[in-house]
């Protein structure tokens, strides 16, 4: 495929500039590189397609006015003119304050960004590479796409960047089972990439937007945040590949840093996708904006956020760790506020290998609607398939592995479940009466038969005999050899 090899001889070029220390950087790099492009092809089109349309970075910055003729700048002139120039200008864009205002997503994706080659000429080798690649030719940016989630993947292995990703499999059964239409206010509030809008925007896409309107609709009930800055830019560049003209709604800006009070119920939305970070702390002060649930841990702070933002029957699908089922203290008031105010009907049991290699605990996906409270609590245990000793780099988890849990789930209204060998229930008083742990293991499993203990004590002891009698026969082996 065209574009993989130029991605990656894009990156093989970058592997030579003594600038770029690693796969974050590398990847930073490339993607303010990607993103002046397919933004500037977006903007030849725009200008086409609109008599009023004018790009929202002025025309010396454009990437046709210096990028574009491989003959062009290069060398020192060439870094001189993105450190000193181009990027003080776009971290400076003034806005023009109206609605869909895409200077507004300039800015955002270089308040952080860096250059952080050195060689003028390597640069210039590598926006001649990328300038073979047309964003306006569906076909060239359906495959890029495709590459692009590959290289979020590849994050995974960039140290902390994996904190960023979610398994593409885990983001496309969730969408897929909440089931997200167009015009229904959808948010993020953790959102790295975007590996839950992507999702929902191909869900919504397939089985739903069949003209114009319906996808500016899709579009413009679209909401996220992301607090760190590669993640940002790498979610913003996302959102252009899949079609979408404006995605400042993509705010760079922590979700925690208001105080739980002041989201008002014109803020409310009908969904919340997100994956919040695991054993994250938040700095001091911003648990203040918690008074009823005080903890500094991320992943509590982002329950108890989205059980406020949730409209009257909004549902929510989030990825949880183990211990926020069985933990203690907050974590118990806050699974009671859960259950009081919401529906918690469905937890779907990771295995540990899902995450690695960033993460190696168990997790859990839960699925809750605002308005009733939890009656039943539906168990469902993803298994890792037959033959397979778990997940990995080379052998991920994929949508296809989530078919019997989707086939056994019952529909839109889940109706018909009934316990397997991987599905069980619990009733809201029997969570109650175990104090609010969810750590509910599955019943129906076969406990591993270990053996009879005296049996396994009477081999231990004679195996620890044999290993003391070759050790006293190793020993008397040595002082013979060195008496001699």
């Amino acid at each position: 495929m065209i574009v993989r090899t130029t991605v990656k001889s894009i990156q093989d070029i970058m592997r030579q500039d003594v600038g770029v220390d690693g796969d974050a950087q590398r990847i930073s790099q490339l993607t303010w590189m990607f993103f002046l492009k397919i933004i500037d092809d977006q903007d030849q089109e725009l200008e086409l397609t609109r008599d009023e349309y004018r790009s929202p970075i002025p025309k010396q910055y454009q990437w046709r006015s210096w990028a574009a003729d491989p003959e062009g700048i290069t060398g020192e002139p060439l870094v001189n003119f993105l450190n000193d120039e181009l990027f003080p200008a776009l971290k400076e864009l003034k806005l023009t304050g109206k609605p869909g205002d895409r200077r507004r997503v300039v800015r955002d994706v270089f308040e952080d960004a860096y250059n952080y080659m050195k060689s003028g000429h390597l640069i210039r080798q590598v926006v001649n590479k990328i300038n073979q690649i047309d964003f306006n030719d569906l076909d060239e940016r359906r495959h890029f796409g495709e590459f692009y989630e590959q290289l979020l993947n590849d994050l995974q292995s960039a140290g902390n960047a994996g904190e960023y990703y979610t398994p593409r499999a885990v983001t496309a059964f969730m969408a897929d089972r909440i089931d997200p239409h167009p015009g229904e206010i959808l948010f993020d509030p953790a959102c790295g990439t975007g590996g839950f809008l992507t999702c929902a925007i191909r869900h919504m896409e397939k089985n739903y937007v069949k003209t114009p309107k319906q996808r500016e609709k899709m579009h413009g009930a679209l909401r996220a945040v992301e607090k760190k800055q590669l993640p940002h830019m790498l979610c913003v560049t996302n959102m252009l590949l899949h079609g979408v003209e404006d995605p400042s709604f993509v705010r760079h800006d922590n979700t925690l840093a208001r105080p739980l009070i002041s989201w008002s119920k014109d803020e409310r939305v009908d969904i919340v996708l997100t994956n919040p970070p695991f054993g994250g702390r938040e700095e001091d002060g911003i648990e203040d904006n918690f008074p009823t649930f005080r903890t500094k841990e991320t992943a509590d702070l982002f329950l108890a956020l989205i059980v406020r933002l949730l409209k009257a029957d909004g549902r929510a699908a989030v990825v949880l760790p183990d211990g926020t089922l069985f933990g203690e203290g907050i974590k118990t008031r806050l699974k009671e506020h859960l259950m009081e105010e919401c529906n918690l009907h469905t937890i779907v049991r990771l295995p540990n290998s899902v995450f690695k290699p960033y993460a190696s605990i168990g997790t859990n996906l839960m699925f809750f609607e605002k308005g009733t409270p939890t009656k039943d609590i539906w168990f469902y245990e993803h298994r890792v398939p037959e033959g397979q000793k778990a997940y990995s780099m080379t052998k991920p988890i994929r949508l296809e592995h989530f078919q019997g849990c989707i086939d056994w789930w019952g529909g839109r209204d889940r109706k018909g479940r009934k316990e397997t060998p991987q599905a069980w229930h619990v009733s809201a008083e029997e969570v109650k009466a175990r104090g609010y742990n969810l750590d509910i293991k599955n019943p129906h499993a076969v406990a591993d038969d270990h053996g009879d203990p005296d049996t396994l004590l009477a081999d231990l002891a004679a195996a620890e005999a044999a290993t003391r009698a070759l050790r006293d026969q190793l020993k008397a082996t040595l002082t013979e050899a060195l008496a001699r």
